[in-house]
């Protein structure tokens, strides 16, 4: 069995904003795509924890960046989910009546040949 490189280390939080930043307005990922880009997609809740802990960081466009069920994870916070979901609208990103978006339409597909 081969083991997975070490992912999360020091620096993981730039390195989830410098991927994030690669979402183009418009489109969306999933938490575990950026992991996925990163190096494993395992992480992907790490992933939520680096973005849950952006401030003062409008290069960072953390609102692109949603759950696999095509949702926002509010984890709580209720006015931030409002502001993702405003934002996501703004950008022209569709929401269904339950809260969804399509994944298939607005997923946004990382260049396999940019690490």
């Amino acid at each position: 069995m081969t083991e997975e490189p070490r992912v999360v280390g020091p620096g993981f939080h730039d390195k989830v904003y410098e991927v994030v930043k690669r979402v183009p307005a418009g489109r969306v990922a999933t938490y575990g795509d950026v992991a996925t880009v990163l190096g494993s997609p395992r992480v992907a809740r790490h992933v939520g924890w680096a973005l849950a802990a952006v401030v003062d960081r409008p290069d960072v466009p953390w609102h692109r960046i949603i759950n696999a069920k095509g949702t926002i994870s509010a984890r709580g916070d209720v006015g931030r989910v409002t502001v993702q979901q405003q934002r996501l609208e703004e950008e022209g990103v569709v929401f269904d009546d339950r809260g969804r978006v399509d994944l298939k339409v607005f997923r946004h597909v990382f260049d396999p040949t940019v690490s």
